[in-house]
Parts: structure tokens; C-alpha cells; sequence
């Protein structure tokens, strides 16, 4: 067994308990150390120290040491998290000084200040669990921003649209994350303003429109919460914070964690980091890349960016994606101009970082960047959700690639994601009827009936039917749902959507950005065309083609051959354990004796009665009244 196993073994038994780790992580001298640095040639933290400062800050610790451009921050400990938790929602005593001069550092490094009404340091506030949690939890950007640094912003950057743009997305952070006002409300203030204007996306509005639009959302404030939006950035920092680390224990986040196995004390970490924008003009842009198709597991760059963009209107869906590469372009057929044709440069230097993160961290990474005025920035690297399939695929080629061990690439495997491997696929030989087409965004095959939220998956599913849940985008709200639907079909959205990512990890078939579906919420309708489709009739998806099909389509059952065979021989050479099959009929040991079982394990004789023709004779025989009667079934 090599060391690199040993130590994989080491970790998923020490993750259970969360102040073993930290102390595995934490010299004595850092006892009362709550904030770890990095920028400016400065890294307090390494990839090591997931546990303490969570995925998101050891990633950006570690990608500052290895000298890739990280925007200035610091991490806040899930210590902090933890303690607060602890005792009443209090802060550890000493975290005030040290975030003060962590900010301090951050304005030396930048030359600007925190509430500078010339030169604003602005701050994005992100929560970072130590196990990644897409969605979960809450993000806040562009804190440090009032009614006088964002005069100071639009002078600094000679752009007003973009700095008004900036601050009228920070008041509906803050006002929906920290001051709990739903966030339908100031969509709807938004969409009011786009309509006055004569606009439909958000890109379009002007200056002028932007500053109606802010203060429509501070009366809207006033008139939720009694209070005016606060103007001192001290006090947004810290609320921020606060809820950043309150939103650990969120319903959405609850829910993620029971799905998958996650521990509720872990806590998460709260990352502050220097604001870079991608919403600054046609040389800006965001969002997500992989080094490898997360679907398939092919080795090609895989992601999508969106020009002029922030936040999470790629994530959301808000806004179609553009590919990041040529080749992804000309494979979905796309007429979006990919950043390898728009921005050769940038796209050369970021495939070059896929191939050093990668190379780095011995596993796909998942990518998150923004690109300011023609300057690329690495934002986060995570290890990358992916399907089954792709799960297989990567680690059999990272193997090839001599990248990592035979033992290394199993591990790569989540053992039970392999189950997904086992399930039925579209039969390519059934007649169908292809009703719409979108992006692949999940692998795998599901039939069920149309609904249409994510409580209405809820009350279908407990009466023991198959839901497909279909949404124009979904949000971490819809968790519960997601978790009971057999598959998740949008509207909207690309491969890198919040569907998309969710569904990859959770094993769901996924169709997103089906751009020819219209869904009427109020008529419980879905129109294609002019074909209509209500909430309770039957679709099937295919996820590996993109492929919305009228009705219940016929499956095929997978092989376990090609490069999944090849991946159990391995575990077969590996493994001491033998595997027997829990069988009580013929047709159940022929299908253990496909899947590799060396014999029968478990055979539960009241099994053997369950067969059609069976059943009714034992379900007689245990009323007959008699005796005779017994012997005669």
C-alpha cells in the first residue's frame, strides 16, 4: 500500500472529528490565530490546512505559494465558526483586532482604502467549507460601497455605469443575505427599471437607470426593515460576516449535508478577498473551467465565461454562457463566440494554469476566474464535481498519464457514485420522439411526470411516484426537490449552471439551457412550439445526448467493460476482501455472477416466495384454516 494511500486512509478516518484535525493543522504558537493571510508575496496557509481554513482558503493560500494571480485576502478560521456557534452567536475575543489588520495589510498591498471616498477598497465576503457545497451557502461582493466611495469608484475606473452597477448589486446582496428581504423584490424593482427603459438584459441599463434602480432599493429597505441601508462599511463588513457564517446553518445548507454525509460541526470558514470585476466592458469577463469535461471525463478544456459579467449570472442562469474553447463551441453546435476565438491571450494563459493546477493537485480541478480590463484572476480551484462516468474515465487516464498510482486513481472514485454506472441508459434502438433538445449537462436516463417546483417533486415523490423537476433555473432553494426528482430539466443555464454542477454530484440526469422550452407557471404548462406539455404528464431525459423525448422511452442495462471493466480489475488486484452477491433466485445470482461476485452471500428463503406465481399460493397457504388445507398449496 503506498504512503499516499495511507495518508488518504489517515484523513478519511481523522475527518470526523473536527479539533483533531484543526490541531493537526495548527502549530502551538497560532493557539489564538483566527486570521491566515495571502497576496503580495505573502501566504500564511497551504492546501494542507483544508480543515482550518476550509477549500476555498487553502486553495487560495496554496495557489498564492505556487505564485498564480490570486486577488489580496485573508481567511477567517472555521474555529471562529465553530465558537460562535458555541456560545451564543459571540465572536472569539481578539478576531476584531485581527481583522482590522488584515484589512489594513490588504490597503497596503492595494494602495486604497476601506471607506476611502477616493481610492474604495472593496471586498468580496465568501463562505469556504472544508467539503465543497456549491450553492449552499452565502457570497457577498462589492462590500464597500455607499453613497460616496461609489463617486470615488466611478472616478477611479472613468466608467459611472459600471460603478453604479457594482453598488446596485451589492444592496441586493446585502439586503437579501444579511436583512433576509426576498430577493423576488428587488428582481422585480430591476425588471420594472428594464422595462421602463426599453431593455432586456441588464447590461443595457445606463448610469441614470442604475441610480433610479438603487434607490428604489433603499426605499424598498426603509420600507422592509424600518432602517436605512447602513452607509458605514464597518458595519456591512461585519453583519456580512455574520451571515455568512449563519448561512452554514441554513435549510438549503442542512439539507446538502444530510444528502451527503457531511458532519453539522464541521462550520465553514469565511473567506474576505479584494474585489476584482468582470462586469468592467467587452475586456471583462467570469465565471467557470475544467480542466476536464466533468460529463464525460474527456481531456479537453472544458468551461464557459460571460463577458461583462458578475457574480452569479452564470451560476443562475441569468445569462446565457459563451464555451470557453473552440472546440466545446463547434461541438454543441454554438453560435456564441468562445473566449479561444474573443480573447486568445487570456484563454492562453488560463489553459496554461488548468494544465499546472492539475499537474499540482493530481486531480481535475474546477476553476472558478474573472478576467479585469484584460487581466486574468484565479478566484478558486476545487477538486471538480463529475458524473460517474467521467469519475471512472479521469482516473483510468490520470493512471495512463502517469499522474498518479493505480491506487491513487481508485481512490478518485467515490464508491458509491459507481452505482450510477449500474443504472439504464436510453435504448439506442427504442422508437422516440425528440420533443426538444439542451446542453448534457448530467449523464444518464430518467422518466418520470413534469413538475414544476421543487415541493411539488416533494408531495408526488412521497406517493411513490417518478418526478422530473423542471424549472427555468435552478437555485439551492430547490435542494430538497432535486434530491427526490429522477432527473432535473431547465430552461435555462449552462453546463456550468447550479443544475448542471448539483446533478453531477448527486448523480441526477441533467438537461439544462433547453432554450426552446417555455414554462407557464400560472397555466402549469410547458410549450414547445406548438406542441404543450402539462405538469403530470411523462417525459424522459437523456443526459448524455441533451435529448428531451415525449413519454416513457425504453432503457438498456450498462456492461461493466471498456475503461469501468478495466477500473474493477484493478480493485480486484487491489482489494482483500472477497464480494458475494445477495441473492435468493436464479436470476439474481446470474446478475451477481455478471457484476464479478464470487458467490452467494445472503439468500433470504422468504425471498424465494415472491415470484407472481408464488406469492398467491403463500399468501394462502398462511390464511388456510386448516392443516389439510395448508399442505394443499
Amino acid at each position: 500500500m503506498t504512503s499516499s494511500l495511507v495518508d488518504k486512509i489517515k484523513n478519511l478516518f481523522c475527518n470526523k472529528d473536527l479539533d483533531n484535525d484543526i490541531n493537526l493543522n495548527k502549530n502551538s504558537e497560532d493557539e489564538n490565530k483566527y486570521i491566515y493571510f495571502y497576496g503580495g508575496n505573502k501566504f500564511e496557509g497551504n492546501a494542507k490546512m483544508k480543515n482550518l481554513l476550509g477549500g476555498k482558503g487553502a486553495g487560495l493560500a496554496e495557489m498564492s505559494r505556487i505564485g498564480l494571480p490570486v486577488p489580496a485576502g485573508f481567511t477567517i478560521t472555521t474555529e471562529v465558526c465553530k465558537y460562535y456557534n458555541e456560545n451564543g452567536n459571540k465572536y472569539p475575543e481578539g478576531l476584531k483586532t485581527q481583522v482590522e489588520s488584515a484589512i489594513n495589510e490588504m490597503e497596503t498591498i492595494l494602495g486604497k482604502k476601506f471607506n476611502d471616498q477616493k481610492h474604495p477598497l472593496l471586498v468580496a465576503v465568501r463562505s469556504g467549507a472544508r467539503v465543497s457545497m456549491p450553492g449552499m451557502m452565502d457570497t457577498i461582493l462589492n462590500l464597500g460601497l455607499n453613497d460616496s466611495t461609489v463617486e470615488g469608484l466611478a472616478e477611479n475606473t472613468k466608467n459611472r455605469r459600471f460603478a453604479y452597477d457594482a453598488y446596485r448589486r451589492f444592496i441586493q446582496m446585502y439586503g437579501s443575505i444579511v436583512m433576509h428581504i426576498p430577493m423576488k423584490k428587488f428582481d422585480q424593482i430591476l425588471r420594472d427599471q428594464k422595462e421602463i427603459a426599453g431593455v432586456k438584459e441588464d447590461p443595457q441599463l445606463n448610469s441614470e437607470h442604475l441610480k433610479e434602480i438603487i434607490e428604489k432599493y433603499k426605499k424598498l429597505i426603509k420600507k422592509e426593515k424600518l432602517e436605512e441601508f447602513p452607509q458605514d462599511t464597518w458595519i456591512q463588513l461585519w453583519n456580512s460576516i455574520t451571515a455568512v457564517f449563519g448561512s452554514w446553518n441554513n435549510e438549503r445548507a442542512i439539507t446538502y449535508r444530510k444528502i451527503n454525509d457531511i458532519p453539522h460541526n464541521w462550520g465553514t470558514a469565511v473567506n474576505i478577498v479584494s474585489m476584482v470585476f468582470g462586469n468592467m466592458g467587452e475586456t471583462s469577463a467570469t465565471r467557470v473551467a475544467f480542466t476536464r469535461n466533468p460529463a464525460t471525463g474527456e481531456k479537453i478544456f472544458f468551461g464557459e465565461y460571460l463577458v461583462n459579467a458578475q457574480g452569479e449570472d452564470v451560476v443562475a442562469g441569468i445569462r446565457t454562457p459563451h464555451p470557453i474553447s473552440l472546440s466545446e463551441r463547434l461541438k454543441q453546435n454554438s453560435s456564441c463566440i468562445s473566449m479561444e476565438e474573443s480573447m486568445p491571450k487570456i484563454y492562453g494563459e488560463l489553459n496554461k494554469i488548468r494544465i499546472l493546477l492539475e499537474d499540482h493537485f493530481k486531480d481535475m480541478q474546477d476553476i472558478e476566474f474573472t478576467i479585469e480590463s484584460g487581466k486574468l484572476y484565479i478566484l478558486q480551484q476545487r477538486t471538480g464535481k463529475r458524473s460517474a462516468k467521467a469519475a471512472v474515465k479521469i482516473a483510468y487516464d490520470m493512471y495512463n498519464e502517469k499522474i498518479v498510482s493505480k491506487e491513487d486513481a481508485l481512490l478518485m472514485i467515490n464508491a458509491s457514485s459507481i452505482n450510477q454506472l449500474l443504472h439504464p441508459s436510453v435504448d439506442p434502438k427504442a422508437p422516440k420522439e425528440i420533443v426538444a433538445n439542451g446542453l448534457p449537462g448530467s449523464p444518464g436516463a430518467a422518466s418520470g411526470k413534469i413538475v414544476l417546483s421543487a415541493e411539488e417533486a416533494i408531495k408526488v415523490a412521497e406517493n411513490g411516484e417518478e418526478v422530473l423537476l423542471v424549472r427555468e433555473e435552478t437555485s439551492p432553494d430547490d435542494i430538497h426537490g432535486m434530491h427526490v426528482a429522477q432527473g432535473i430539466l431547465t430552461s435555462r443555464g449552462g453546463m456550468t449552471s447550479h443544475a448542471a454542477v448539483v446533478c453531477r454530484g448527486m448523480g441526477r440526469p441533467c438537461i439544462c439551457g433547453a432554450s426552446e422550452l417555455l414554462i407557464d407557471q400560472e397555466k402549469r404548462i410547458l410549450k414547445i412550439g406548438s406542441k404543450v406539455l402539462k405538469a403530470g404528464d411523462i417525459i424522459t431525459i437523456d443526459g448524455d445526448k441533451g435529448e428531451i423525448l415525449l413519454g416513457r422511452v425504453k432503457t438498456i442495462e450498462p456492461d461493466i467493460i471498456g475503461e469501468f471493466g478495466i477500473i474493477m480489475q484493478w480493485a480486484d488486484e487491489i482489494r482483500r476482501l472477497k464480494v458475494r452477491a445477495n441473492a435468493e433466485t436464479p436470476v439474481d445470482a446470474k446478475q451477481g455472477k455478471k457484476f464479478g461476485c464470487e458467490g452467494i452471500g445472503l439468500a433470504r428463503t422468504e425471498h424465494m416466495f415472491f415470484g407472481p406465481k408464488r406469492i398467491i399460493a403463500v399468501r394462502k397457504m398462511i390464511i388456510a384454516e386448516t392443516h389439510e388445507e395448508e399442505k394443499s398449496y
